[in-house]
């Protein structure tokens, strides 16, 4: 039975880009990244084997939904080389992220709440400040923006 020249099973960076919707910047970062990779032909051109495909929608899809490239990569990496990331693969990664996407929106409404109080004063240097200033410890003695004074060291010399 005759071969499929590998040539066929190899796809050019513009190929990689019209198919899967990703520029060719897009494709080089994730190469850099090492989502996805690359082998070079004698005139040191790019050649993506056909599974970049999928691992290109894979990525796309994961940032979509705010997942981080360095969290895709460790999910990338996971799986054996030129392996592609198929239907359980995405399942079980997706409700690992689920906790995470679920702590970010409740984050961000915890943000969108506290954004109207400074919308009315807009110096942000309300009595109580959680967008300017989360955490602030003096902000409950005092208000508005002042400089600390320094504090000496039991030699007399300034502490750090």
């Amino acid at each position: 039975m005759p071969q499929i020249p590998q040539t066929l099973h190899e796809l050019t960076v513009g190929q990689l880009s019209a198919r899967s919707g990703a520029a060719v910047s897009a494709l080089h970062f994730y190469e850099s990244k090492g989502l996805i990779t690359s082998s070079r032909t004698s005139g040191n051109q790019r050649r993506y084997t056909r599974d970049a495909l999928r691992r290109v929608a894979f990525v796309r899809a994961a940032q979509r939904v705010g997942i981080p490239l360095a969290t895709i990569r460790q999910a990338l990496a996971e799986l054996p080389q030129e392996r592609t990331p198929n239907r359980e693969d995405w399942a079980r990664l997706s409700e690992a992220w689920r906790s995470e996407l679920d702590e970010r929106i409740k984050q961000l409404g915890r943000l969108r709440d506290h954004l109207t109080d400074c919308i009315g004063c807009g110096c942000l240097s309300l009595e109580t400040c959680v967008l300017s200033n989360p955490d602030d410890v003096s902000g409950e003695r005092i208000t508005g923006s002042r400089l600390m004074p320094e504090r000496k060291a039991a030699d007399g010399s300034k502490a750090s």
